[in-house]
């Protein structure tokens, strides 16, 4: 019997399951406030004066307003790392059950997720995500020292890399052979990782 994994992970975030706690009893409209508050932040909006609001108007402590956001924050941001194609509706809300989420509060989660403002979202987590320059050109090619300060170095092979990134920067570098096979087996075991990653129920593709 195969076991599915939660969408966030094998151990509930600390930030969600003091959230959980702090649900109860919640009033829906409350709930419902914070939830936009968090949405937006999650748009790359202002939320500073909604919070503050919330504060003033709402009967909430500090404390428990604080612990509501960080997990709301935090589960959202968890739900919208994976694409809907992986993340279906029903396993998400089925994982909030398991984690003890208000049955009620639960279709307010999964409209946010699998609503209308879900392309907005994805946007505005690629524009605010800090994402590390690609590779826009590669090239390489071996070089052999025919005479060199250093014997151990005349007559071995050393393979000359140039790497030219999106942000304009170009990189150059040598490898002896023996780092290149290395390196080759490094990237080949990141990518048996992944592919075994890409294996687990959560983030398989389905029909």
């Amino acid at each position: 019997m195969s076991h599915r994994s939660c969408f966030l992970g094998a151990r509930t975030p600390l930030e969600v399951e003091l959230m959980v706690k702090q649900l109860k009893d919640l009033d829906r409209e409350i709930f419902r406030k914070i939830l936009k508050t968090v949405v937006n932040a999650l748009e790359g909006k202002d939320s500073r004066d909604a919070v503050r609001s919330i504060a003033e108007t709402e009967s909430l402590p500090e404390e428990r307003l604080t612990h509501i956001l960080a997990g709301m924050y935090t589960l959202l941001q968890e739900a919208l790392r994976l694409p809907t194609s992986s993340l279906k509706q029903e396993v998400f809300k089925e994982d909030l059950r398991d984690i003890r989420i208000p049955e009620e509060l639960i279709s307010d989660f999964a409209s946010v997720v699998f609503g209308s403002r879900r392309s907005v979202l994805d946007a505005a987590a690629l524009q605010q995500g800090n994402r590390l320059p690609s590779v826009d050109d590669f090239r390489w090619r071996v070089d052999v020292a025919i005479s060199s300060s250093s014997l151990t170095r005349a007559l071995q092979p050393a393979i000359l890399m140039q790497l030219k990134l999106s942000d304009g920067n170009t990189h150059r570098f040598e490898l002896p052979v023996a780092k290149f096979q290395e390196l080759r087996y490094n990237v080949a075991l990141i990518l048996k990782e992944i592919n075994n990653l890409e294996k687990k129920s959560i983030l398989r593709i389905q029909d």
